[in-house]
């Protein structure tokens, strides 16, 4: 990580990772999995630990094996590093790591066939070595699809549990215990014969449920909140996040999912199933050392992992490798494009073998249609694409909007919030038919044919059109204000299945009416193609195809989604005007900007991320964006007592280092993480007077054999017979990414995308100008786009400062009537009013945070040039 010092040209001063979940800009789920997590061993005790083992493992003989020595050093560093919340990895120090990893092997290699030692045993350990990918991801499918099987299961036996209860055996759901039926049977029996006596028992499995989510969240994982995808976008790209794919979050987000959708919340599991795949990937890779120690390698699997997620959701395998590839991945080698697709293989088998429906079927929405489309149609497809646009675009809009009310204001009622949320949704949906039942369940039934199928409450019906097209426009409305208001609080919670359910419902009204338009005029030349004996008008591919433009319209995604639907259907036919709907969706979509939910919420959140898809022309060179005002170290001449005062400041996460100060010629960077390693290591071998000086150079036989950014040549052994002087400059990256300081700077942000360095230095003819890293770009980015498109958000403040004030006068005016009914035993008003006072301290500690953010660089309390991403909404 970049140093500077005194006030640069952005007005900034580095920090270290660890600042980042005190700061307002991440989301609240990050701040308090600092309260939620265990505490892990310090950085001092792993460097302690790490220095000794090396240690240890530097007493060789010279044939060739300093390189496992050297290696060692990198491995134990490389240990501490995965300690450091809230950190970029630098893809370059990575790949050397695993080039040495890989010299290393080759010299042992060649060591014992030289020997006579290579035996058989050997070579099997070899091949196991070189199979180990491909058993690492058989083994997390199968975990993937087990998964996704009992989650299936358990979700609608929640679902449904609110409405009634199988005679037979209480822990079936609806389906299994009238498995055969298609409108019910009699052993399922509702709670009560009492219609209102049944909406309160609704209601109150619905509040139960979510509390009951909201505080496992809360209480246990609070990472395990929302859908994941965002965070994990960035986590593929390189941005540390600990505890987010661990253990703890996969076991709470696996139990707290079914939780959350059997409330009833305007939430999908299927954003959430990308979450516990690549938790799951994490988890298992981690027991295997070449892929604990490699971040490229553990990017393959998570990678992999994102594709088996979406493709156990949908039963969809190719449209999960897919997903992966356009919305998940960064970086997506062939390598990576084969383990998903063996994953996602992997995985729906699994899930198929287990047949969580008893129906043959990956999912309950799954269905097959017998009849084609006619050329008419396009024009009421273009409607549903038109409608998927602009679904996307508002429910983007205003969903952060709430997201930055939350923030702002319920930060301290994560739990109640999520079950007032239930029962709010549960007692405005209960009376809506298509709003009651579970969205995956609506989905199937509006997606089905009508003849041959369930006709339920009348759908297929022609005397009930005009009820059902309102009762499903309600839906719509209805569904799109909780998806607004729901999505981002603080239980497990996607977006895919509430946009699709959204689409659905006003698919089939379109359906229904043009159902009804050609029953009305069957011999009118715009049905001139509909065959007299066949069925024309099939509603339920008009809402199939609503579904398909909602989900592109949310989530930007296109060939994806073609192929996720296909999959879905198995119809051929239809993939023409899917392809119509989502083109149309994706071409409305872009006239209210570019970027999906996912993109949003990375920026909203502030995570230091590059989006391959956006093109900037900026036409400025990098040197208007550098930091000029560096801290360096001269490669001599600098004592140890200086080293450690700037190892003190946690204001600086790397060191350029260059001959002298004058001079400024470029030799090469350390960083913080190396630099104090070695600190540590070289005073535990000796003792050393504080005013030793230390030496950064490398010499020209080293710059000459190295092979990787650490130099290789350099003395293993420190010089125990002077404690004067100490050699640092094996620590020392020879080769770090440099740049002229007239480079333009869309091609600086390219080589971030492209090879992933923490830091790009300025170099101008050998002499050091200044640094540049992915932040120092993205303020750039935000700070032209706010001047391009100026905006006055004082009045969006004013109105969640009213729509506060309401809230808390509700609050005070229920308190208070709960106060007199109970005789003042129960007094929600101090709890209320303490709650208050927390929040109005923690907003007074971190305002002036709400800036970008990526736990490595600034410190933006003291930033008066930042812009917040928010300007992005």
């Amino acid at each position: 990580m970049p140093s500077r010092g005194g006030q640069g040209g952005m007005n900034s001063q580095l920090r270290s990772a660890s600042f980042a979940s005190a700061s307002g800009s991440t989301t609240t789920a990050t701040a308090s999995a600092r309260q939620g997590t265990l505490r892990r061993p310090s950085v001092g005790s792993r460097l302690s630990f790490a220095v000794s083992t090396a240690e240890r493992g530097e007493v060789q003989n010279d044939n060739g094996h300093g390189i496992a020595a050297e290696h060692q050093i990198e491995e134990e560093i490389a240990k501490i590093k995965r300690y450091e919340d809230f950190t970029t990895i630098d893809w370059v120090q990575d790949a050397a790591r695993e080039q040495l990893r890989r010299k290393s092997r080759r010299k042992k290699h060649a060591g014992l066939f030289d020997s006579g030692q290579l035996d058989w045993r050997h070579r099997l350990r070899e091949s196991y070595d070189a199979a180990q990918g491909w058993i690492v991801v058989t083994i997390i499918g199968a975990a993937i699809g087990l998964n996704a099987a009992f989650l299936n299961i358990i979700t609608e036996w929640l679902a449904d549990i609110k409405l009634g209860y199988c005679t037979t055996a209480f822990y079936l759901n609806e389906n299994f215990c009238c498995m055969g039926e298609d409108n019910g049977c009699a052993d399922w029996h509702r709670w009560t014969g009492i219609a209102p006596v049944n909406y309160i028992i609704y209601i109150a499995f619905a509040t139960i449920f979510a509390c009951t989510s909201a505080t496992l969240v809360r209480s246990y994982a609070p990472y395990a909140a929302g859908s994941g995808i965002s965070e994990i976008k960035c986590i593929i790209a390189g941005f540390v996040m600990k505890g987010f794919l661990g253990f703890w979050t996969l076991v709470i987000k696996s139990v707290a999912l079914p939780l959350a959708i059997g409330s009833g919340l305007s939430v999908g599991k299927e954003g959430p199933s990308v979450h516990y795949a690549v938790c799951t990937g994490n988890v298992i890779s981690r027991l295997f050392t070449k892929y604990r120690r490699n971040a490229s390698k553990t990017r393959e699997i998570l990678s992999a992992c994102a594709a088996a997620g979406v493709a156990v959701a949908f039963g969809s395998p190719i449209g999960g490798v897919l997903f992966s590839l356009e919305e998940m991945s960064s970086y997506f080698p062939l390598k990576t494009l084969w383990r998903s697709y063996f994953c996602a293989l992997v995985a729906t088998a699994v899930l198929a073998a287990m047949n969580p429906f008893r129906t043959g079927q990956l999912v309950m929405f799954q269905v097959k249609y017998d009849r084609s489309w006619h050329f008419f149609e396009v024009v009421f497809y273009i409607i549903l694409g038109v409608f998927g646009g602009l679904y996307g675009a508002l429910v983007m809009k205003w969903n952060l909007r709430a997201q930055a009310f939350r923030k702002k204001y319920l930060a301290n009622y994560a739990i109640l919030e999520a079950t007032l949320l239930a029962a709010a949704t549960a007692i405005v949906c209960y009376p809506n038919s298509f709003l009651r039942i579970d969205m995956t369940e609506s989905m199937e039934i509006l997606f089905l044919e009508c003849e041959g199928a369930e006709d339920y409450q009348g759908l297929c019906e022609r005397e009930h059109r005009l009820r059902n097209v309102l009762s499903l426009l309600l839906a719509t409305v209805v569904r799109t204000f909780f998806v607004i208001i729901s999505y981002g609080c603080k239980v497990p919670a996607g977006i895919f299945v509430p946009s699709m359910a959204i689409g659905a419902a006003f698919g089939r009204s379109v359906g229904i009416v043009v159902q009804a338009l050609y029953d009305a005029n069957p011999q009118s030349v715009f049905f001139s193609a509909c065959q007299p004996d066949v069925p024309c008008i099939t509603p339920g591919t008009y809402a199939f195809l609503g579904a398909a433009a909602a989900l592109s319209g949310i989530m930007h995604i296109t060939v994806s989604v073609v192929v996720i639907m296909f999959e879905l259907t198995g119809a051929l036919d239809y993939i023409l005007p899917t392809m119509i709907v989502v083109g149309v969706t994706k071409a409305v979509s872009e006239l209210f900007g570019k970027g999906g939910i996912a993109d949003r919420m990375i920026w909203f959140s502030g995570f230091p991320y590059l989006d391959n898809k956006e093109e900037h022309n900026f036409g400025v060179p990098v040197s208007r964006v550098m930091i000029t005002d560096v801290v360096s170290i001269p490669t001599t001449g600098m004592t140890l007592q200086a080293v450690e005062q700037l190892l003190s400041k946690d204001s600086y996460q790397g060191f350029p280092i260059v001959e002298d100060e004058h001079s400024k010629v470029l030799v090469g960077y350390i960083g913080r993480t190396e630099l104090r390693y070695a600190v540590d290591r070289v005073k535990r071998e000796r003792s050393l007077s504080p005013l030793a000086k230390c030496t950064f150079a490398i010499s020209s036989s080293g710059l000459d054999s190295a092979i990787t950014p650490m130099s290789q040549s350099a003395t293993i052994n420190f010089d125990s017979t002077s404690s004067t002087s100490v050699d640092f400059s094996r620590y020392v990256d020879t080769t770090p990414v440099s740049v002229h300081p007239r480079l333009p700077l869309e091609t600086v942000m390219e080589l971030f995308r492209k090879i992933g360095p923490r830091v790009i230095l300025i170099e101008y003819h050998g002499q050091l100008a200044g640094l540049v890293t992915v932040k120092d770009c993205l303020k750039y980015q935000f700070k032209v786009e706010a001047a391009e498109n100026p905006r006055d958000d004082s009045h969006l403040d004013e109105g969640q400062e009213k729509l506060w004030v309401l809230i808390s006068r509700a609050a005070g005016w229920v308190s208070d009537k709960v106060s007199s009914a109970s005789g003042g035993r129960i007094r929600l008003r101090d709890s209320l009013e303490q709650d208050r006072s927390a929040l109005l301290r923690d907003r007074g500690t971190t305002a002036g945070n709400g800036r970008i953010l990526d736990g490595t660089e600034d410190d933006l309390m003291d930033d008066e040039d930042g812009v917040e991403l928010e300007n992005r909404r």
